[in-house]
């Protein structure tokens, strides 16, 4: 079961077509998702507001400038209704010290941001030195797309596979480490194991689990910043430790019930 969320004092609904902030506002606050999206835009030279990012349920956002005390870089703008929590400045800092998995996620965030913005300049420098005509797509590729499935290979060539006991899809791992969760939009990145379809409802956070092979055995272990809770045959695991896992044991994230099958041996 989903632990009590510590910050519903601040939560707060807005209806779609809010405006949150605009650009060149001061910034007071930030803003966690807990349900509904948020369209990040800037304004143009040509006066029109190009849409950068679509945040959904777990992305936070306006943190810079309460950090920085500047003012806002772009305009915040409910795509879809829904509840945020709402952090002022004066108790972000408290927010930090009472749960520092909060701290945690802003920095992978912002690991995952740098790295791809790091790969878009690479990519456009390349396509630079190939051809200046190709400069403009360059920089329409910088808004990522969510990537088209890859038919997993048959489960009896995997090392182990996920069964979704609610629709029966089966997630095949390849690899001795491997990341489960949802796709993220904002990045473009999707996980090993990607359950975005399962989880209508985006309960289970984009890095929520991770299954580790070694010596023989398998090994699942909740990511840091986790925050709907992750269980292994009805036992709830700590965040950030590895916890055996063995054939037919249910996983549980959130809500969305796997079961974990060993690989299959062929006759």
């Amino acid at each position: 079961m989903a632990e009590k969320n510590p910050f519903a004092r601040f939560l707060s609904h807005f209806p779609a077509g809010k405006v949150l902030f605009r650009e060149g506002d001061a910034g007071e606050d930030m803003y966690i998702i807990q349900s509904g999206r948020v369209a990040i835009k800037k304004r143009t030279g040509a006066n029109k507001d190009v849409t950068l990012a679509v945040l959904e349920k777990g992305d936070f956002f306006g943190e810079m400038a309460v950090l920085e005390r500047m003012p806002r870089s772009a305009t915040a703008e409910m795509a879809e209704g829904g509840d945020l929590i709402v952090i002022s400045g004066d108790t972000f800092g408290d927010m930090i010290k009472s749960n520092p998995e909060i701290a945690f996620r802003m920095l992978r965030k912002y690991s995952i941001r740098l790295r791809e913005m790091v790969k878009q300049i690479e990519t456009l420098g390349k396509q630079m030195a190939d051809s200046p005509a190709t400069v403009g797509a360059a920089v329409n590729t910088s808004i990522s797309l969510p990537s088209v499935p890859v038919p997993p290979l048959p489960p009896s060539e995997a090392l182990a596979y996920f069964i979704s006991k609610a629709s029966g899809n089966v997630f095949p791992v390849y690899k001795n480490e491997v990341l489960l969760g949802r796709f993220d939009s904002v990045t473009g990145t999707a996980p090993d194991v990607d359950l975005t379809n399962e989880d209508q409802a985006r309960n289970i956070s984009r890095r929520h689990a991770r299954l580790v092979i070694k010596n023989g055995g398998f090994f699942i272990a909740e990511e840091i910043g986790t925050m709907n809770g992750t269980f292994v045959a009805g036992e709830k695991l700590d965040n950030n430790v590895l916890h055996p896992i063995k054939d037919g044991d249910e996983l549980m994230l959130c809500r969305l019930a796997l079961t974990f099958k060993g690989p299959q041996k062929t006759a």
